[in-house]
């Protein structure tokens, strides 16, 4: 095995010029398929990093009716939804893949909110003290909520930085009063999301699916709602996944344990629901997925194409060498040697053509990503199994030459020459 590759790597050196362009089917066809595999997991990251971000694994649960979300922005106090207890809240956290779990009453767009003479029409949530960190943000200046404004149920509020932008603009916030339908509240803090990602907006649909148009969101301590809406609303729940696989998951069964426990009538219209973004996600995946994997075939023509030329080149190899084969005979070599070695020489060819073309897919993948401005993801399986694909093309297009060369006469092979 050792001899029959040392010969074919010398044959494919003697002929430089035309085992490379043997090669160039094979190379061209491998790596069209390492591109555009590696370009699709690029964008089917894009796409999951779109539509959830990253780093965070937020699941929002919220009530429903029947099939909409119920919003306490244009609806009365629901009937039979139970205020969740801590106890409960601690039930969320024990769920599989769950890390953490939040409680927050939310307006999405809040009204009855100035600061001087400029109003504020940006969410307001009702947080408690494990909001921040199931969600996901950092606290920029000033300082978060203590377990006294809770106690105590303290007007104060906190604003992120597109808040802070939109009511003061460049002027220091903490110390400052708002007025939330008609109570005075003091800024304490002012945070921002600890998730850097920034979804990639090229078209004005990817604008509005995407892009935060709102005037900033703003957060009181939920002992202090009452103070704001005069009523205990219907709470949602965040918990944070282990991962964004898991999502789904945790979602669906935090979901399903805040309906058993805080639904109180049997057969009511309302239940909790999770967001599934990762289910969108997927969706969206696959129909990128299945647009491109007509490329991959198309991309395969050349790996047939490629295939041919190794064969073709293979019997011109044989012709070239029929008293050397002949000769081999003569003194004994039997057919399986004479096969091996074609064979062997027909896989060096195409696996050297494989390992190149992996090589100019991987750079051509990356070339591509920083072009479109997608995550590089460069799929190792579809690496492996190109490089085993390339020397298996080799061993089915060089069976046939093989098999003539084995198949020789010695007498006729050295008559011949």
């Amino acid at each position: 095995m050792f001899e029959n590759t040392r010969l074919a790597f010398q044959g494919v050196w003697n002929h430089k010029l035309r085992s490379f362009l043997t090669m160039l089917g094979i190379i061209i066809g491998i790596a069209s398929i390492i591109t555009i595999v590696s370009t699709i997991k690029g964008t089917n990251e894009q796409i999951k990093q779109n539509l959830i971000g990253s780093g965070t694994n937020a699941v929002i649960v919220s009530v429903y009716q029947d099939e909409y979300e119920y919003g306490m922005d244009y609806s009365p106090n629901p009937d039979g939804v139970a205020v969740i207890s801590e106890e409960t809240r601690h039930e969320l956290e024990e769920i599989p893949n769950v890390e953490a779990a939040s409680l927050f009453r939310k307006r999405s767009y809040a009204n009855g909110i100035y600061y001087k003479n400029t109003g504020f029409n940006g969410s307001i949530s009702g947080i408690d003290a494990h909001y921040f960190n199931v969600c996901g943000y950092d606290l920029c200046y000033g300082r978060g909520f203590a377990d006294t404004d809770y106690k105590n149920c303290r007007k104060v509020v906190i604003l992120d930085t597109k808040a802070v932008t939109t009511l003061f603009g460049h002027e220091d916030p903490i110390g400052s009063t708002i007025e939330i339908m008609t109570e005075p509240f003091t800024v304490v803090g002012v945070v921002e999301k600890s998730n850097t990602f920034k979804p990639v907006i090229e078209t004005i649909n990817d604008y509005y699916m995407y892009a935060d148009t709102s005037s900033g969101s703003m957060f009181i301590p939920d002992s202090a709602w009452p103070i704001v809406y005069r009523f205990d609303e219907p709470q949602s729940a965040a918990v944070k996944a282990s991962g964004t696989d898991a999502m789904t998951n945790a979602g669906k069964a935090a979901a399903d344990l805040l309906t058993e426990k805080q639904i109180l009538v049997s057969g009511s219209q309302f239940s909790y629901r999770s967001e599934d973004l990762l289910k969108q996600a997927q969706q969206l995946q696959a129909m990128s997925t299945q647009t491109n994997r007509q490329l991959v075939w198309i991309a395969s023509i050349s790996l047939l194409v490629g295939g041919i030329g190794v064969m073709n080149i293979m019997l011109v190899s044989v012709a070239e060498r029929t008293s050397e084969i002949g000769l081999k005979k003569a003194i004994g070599a039997k057919k399986r040697r004479i096969l091996r070695q074609f064979l062997t020489e027909a896989a060096v060819l195409t696996t050297l053509g494989g390992i190149i073309g992996i090589a100019a897919g991987i750079g051509l993948a990356k070339l591509l990503s920083s072009v479109m401005q997608t995550p590089t993801a460069i799929s190792v399986p579809a690496i492996i199994i190109s490089a085993l694909f390339s020397a298996v093309i080799g061993i089915v297009f060089g069976l046939l030459p093989a098999m003539k060369a084995a198949k020789m006469s010695p007498i006729d092979a050295l008559r011949r020459e």
